[in-house]
């Protein structure tokens, strides 16, 4: 009797073993398996929500089947309390474990909103944008001008709830008065810039910061990456170059910056103005004289005057001979690269030819020629209201 309950007992133990490592494997193939979602979601994890919680929107919003077996599996793994704020992107058929991956890696999120504040020449803009996880695309919420614009709802909304990307965007050509203007209007960020950075050394680049982020330590990561530009392409510059050193190619790259937005163009400038300099012609290049005139503290807002153009600045390249002392804003990658690496040619003058670029000329009665086309372009427009 004794022998068949011990038989019994023991075949009921394999029998709960079988089923438990059969749970065991089933749940296993839940967690890693693809999940059930049919598109994208962009899914937020708010600020001290529990696993449980998160656990249950999940299946609510068809992300994950099982909630119970999502908490199991990060408790599994030791990451039950690694969930980290933010919103998240989603993707189609996700498994439980890449859905656990997305929410406790940390970082920036991965979608929602995101906020570019874009630091051009003519102005600053505060564009929100929302991430639509269908498309994988932003799309425009609100934007303002801080300088000139009380902030819209849409962004004080998204601002108070705190789940934002925070982008600043520098364009090439801006000057370093501008940057620093438009920094002491970014209400995201904190602390003060003590003094214009010279011109010329911060990176027209994008830049990813957190709320709260400190101004000069956002100007010195700026300086630093214009400064590894400058290093890595003064040591690729091809020979024979005037240039006694990177600062004065800095120079000429601002220049070329200022006069032509035409990437394919900045080479060619380049050669033109090295030329200039080569047969001892001065360069005459309306942006240098505009610096005189603003100190690169905004825009001019008019035409040269022809006092203007005579008058003795250091930037007045109608007077001096050679490169100006300072740049005169701060060029992007690929001026610093056209000043360094020009497009050899015999080109001694360039001016716009009415589609964005330039026409160029070797001798002084092809550029007249090419200035009465211009004009007579300029002519044709239609008149500007006041």
């Amino acid at each position: 009797m004794w022998k068949s309950v011990a038989s019994n007992a023991l075949t009921l133990f394999i029998v709960i073993l079988v089923v438990a490592f059969g749970v065991i494997a089933w749940g296993r193939q839940q967690f890693v398996g693809a999940g059930p979602l049919a598109a994208p979601i962009c899914f937020k994890v708010e600020r001290g929500a529990s696993l449980s919680q998160v656990g249950r929107t999940l299946e609510e919003q068809g992300a994950v089947s099982d909630a119970r077996i999502f908490r199991i599996g990060a408790d599994y793994s030791g990451r039950s309390k690694d969930l980290k704020f933010g919103s998240y992107l989603i993707a189609p058929n996700a498994s439980m474990e890449a859905v656990l991956d997305d929410l406790t890696a940390g970082g920036q999120s991965t979608c929602g909103r995101e906020v570019n504040f874009r630091i051009s020449v003519a102005k600053s803009q505060v564009i929100l944008r929302e991430l639509d996880p269908v498309s994988n695309r932003y799309v425009e919420v609100a934007s303002f001008d801080p300088a000139a614009e009380a902030a819209p709802s849409a962004y004080l909304d998204a601002a108070q709830a705190g789940d934002l990307r925070l982008r600043i965007t520098l364009a090439e050509g801006v000057t370093s008065w501008q940057v620093v203007d438009a920094l002491k209007r970014a209400d995201f960020l904190s602390g003060s810039i003590e003094a214009v950075p010279a011109e010329g050394i911060l990176s027209p680049d994008s830049y990813e910061v957190e709320k709260g982020a400190d101004r000069a330590a956002l100007i010195a990561e700026m300086e630093a990456r214009q400064a590894a530009t400058l290093a890595e392409l003064w040591a690729q510059r091809a020979a024979g170059l005037p240039y006694k050193t990177p600062e004065e190619a800095l120079v000429m790259a601002s220049i070329v910056e200022k006069e032509t937005g035409v990437a394919a163009e900045r080479k060619l400038v380049a050669g033109v103005f090295l030329n200039r300099i080569a047969k001892g012609m001065r360069l005459q290049t309306d942006p240098t004289v505009i610096y005189g005139v603003t100190k690169g503290k905004g825009l001019l807002g008019r035409g040269l005057r022809q006092s203007e153009l005579k008058a003795a600045t250091p930037w007045n390249t109608y007077v001096i001979l050679g490169l100006p002392p300072t740049p005169i804003a701060n060029p992007g990658r690929l001026s610093i690269e056209a000043a360094l690496q020009p497009e050899p040619s015999d080109y001694l003058f360039f001016v716009a030819d009415g589609s964005g670029g330039h026409a160029f000329a070797t001798t002084l009665a092809e550029h007249n020629a090419n200035v009465v086309k211009w004009r007579a372009i300029e002519a044709a427009k239609p008149a500007v209201a006041p």
